[in-house]
């Protein structure tokens, strides 16, 4: 966790990054995705974390919702719920940028569509034509709520 809350922004990237922006939680998120880590001492034997920073992490993403805790046959585990796989296409698209510019000995990982094995990426796609826009094709237009929270004053009077 980044330890102070975005009051001031309106953004929905800034309101992600306090439940997953710190070092080591999309670390803990992509071992449960992908690895099928469920367990604390898994968790804690694959990414080397230190056992008190996984414990708050492990139980920032119980009270956030992203993970679920159950005790079963006397091991507790931690599953993702679909609120946490919902962040499987953030981790797809961090890894691709990764891939790109930090990589120098080429890509360690491929996601495969477990239906037919292809491979999967994530792309951005236009919702109002069949285009997919390059990047510097996109902008980000605020919300006239948005607008009118972050600058008191209707998005009208812009």
């Amino acid at each position: 966790m980044l330890g102070r809350m975005y009051e001031g922004e309106v953004c929905s990237a800034a309101r992600t990054l306090e439940i997953v922006g710190e070092r080591w939680s999309l670390l803990i998120i992509r071992n449960a995705m992908f690895a099928g880590t469920t367990r604390f001492t898994e968790f804690q034997r694959g990414l080397g974390i230190a056992p008190n920073i996984l414990t708050k992490r492990l139980a920032e993403f119980v009270e956030a919702g992203l993970f679920e805790q159950r005790t079963d046959t006397g091991h507790t585990e931690y599953l993702l719920t679909a609120k946490g796989l919902d962040l499987k296409p953030v981790i797809v698209a961090l890894t691709a940028w990764g891939d790109r510019w930090a990589a120098p000995d080429g890509p360690p990982v491929t996601y495969r569509h477990t239906g037919c094995g292809g491979e999967v990426g994530v792309r951005l796609d236009c919702s109002n034509c069949t285009d997919t826009p390059d990047v510097t094709e996109v902008t980000a237009e605020l919300a006239p709520w948005a607008y009118e929270k972050k600058y008191g004053a209707p998005a009208s009077l812009q």
